[in-house]
Order: structure tokens, then sequence, then C-alpha cells
């Protein structure tokens, strides 16, 4: 899949309506109770650009970025204020944040993940497009240097070790990140006296897979 390495501008990201989507499947028994299954791993994000719109600038620009990937052939880079780093909204990003993996003093490739908890379940995402210049890395809680140590693919999301860790070495990472996404749609329709009485343009957009 065509992919473009730019980002949808922030600024009109800010104040989208969107989120995670799951797909379950539920078939309902004869006797009323239910078999619940999910054909997806992971979930799939979808949103609406034309909530960020504010003034007709804002639509000048989202029109030359839809017209720029060609409507739905390219993907992007979308930043999801909602949860865009490896911590909580409050905090800053540290190497501590997320536990990616544990050494085998053989495996020098590893993915950046994001492990989500509640209570004692918890669901990991892969994380493949880290923001450039965000990424910190740590080996049994000591902060490790880029370039020198390791190495991270910001086109995948990919962390690679010079060495290989220690066995049991734990792993650890902190990050932003962007979703990739793709519009879902292959027009834009506006209009001006519509937008300044309140009526923002439906500019759906949707997760790929990479």
């Amino acid at each position: 899949m065509s992919f473009h390495e730019v980002r949808f501008p922030a600024s009109l990201s800010f104040g989208s309506l969107g989120g995670p989507q799951r797909r379950t499947e539920v078939v309902t028994l004869v006797n009323g109770f239910e078999e619940r299954n999910t054909p997806w791993a992971h979930s799939r994000r979808r949103y609406d650009a034309g909530m960020g719109m504010r003034s007709l600038d804002d639509v000048e620009t989202l029109i030359a970025f839809f017209e720029a990937r060609r409507g739905q052939l390219h993907g992007f880079r979308w930043k999801d204020w909602a949860d865009h780093k490896s911590c909580a909204a409050s905090k800053g990003v540290d190497y501590r944040d997320q536990v990616i993996a544990q050494g085998d003093d053989v495996t020098t490739v590893f993915q950046l993940i994001k492990t989500y908890h509640s209570g004692e379940h918890i669901y990991e995402r892969p994380i493949r497009k880290p923001v450039d210049g965000s990424v910190t890395i740590g080996l049994d809680n000591e902060a490790q240097q880029e370039g020198q140590d390791y190495d991270v693919e910001l086109t995948t999301g990919v962390v690679t070790f010079n060495s290989p860790p220690a066995f049991g070495a734990q792993i650890t990472a902190g990050y932003e990140f962007d979703v990739p996404v793709r519009f879902d749609a292959d027009s834009i329709q506006t209009s001006l006296a519509g937008f300044k009485a309140g009526d923002l343009p439906n500019v759906p957009v949707i997760e790929v897979r990479i």
C-alpha cells in the first residue's frame, strides 16, 4: 500500500471525533445464551477530520492535503490527541514507560508496543509510526543511546540493538506516535455559506494495517 510519511495538520486533527473500533461477531443461541468471537486481533481507529475545521482557511488546507493524497489512494500519519504517547496524557515521555520485550541473548530486533491495562486484562498494540526524535529506549532500567546502542525505524516502529540484550533483560521504551490512516472517501463536500453557519464537512478517516 502506498503511504506518504507526512502528518495530517495537527491543528486540524485537534478537536476531531473518533477512536478505536472493534469487530465482534455475536450469535444468540436458541437458549438465549450468546457466543462471541472476533476475527480482529487489533482494533481499528476511525476519525472525522471535519470536526477539527474552524475557519475557511482550515478547509483550504484540508482540500490541499486531500488532493495531495489523491483521496483514498495514499495513506498518511494522523495525530490522535486522545492517545499519542507511551505515557499518560499529563506526563512527559520517559524510557521506562512501556515494557516492550525481554532479552534472550540472541534477538536484536523488537517492535514498539503500547500495553493497555484494565484489571487483570491487557491489550498490546503494535506502534508502527513513532514520531521522529521522541523515542527513548531503556535496558534494565538504564537509558540507552540512539545511534550508539540502538536504532529506530520510524516507518515501522522497529527497534534494532547493536548487540542482543542479555537473557532476561527488560527492554523498555517511551515515545510519541502517529496512527497510519487514509481518507475513507474519495470526495469532500463543502459549502461556504453552510460552513459559516456551523455546518462542518464530513471527512471520514480510517486506520490502515501496515
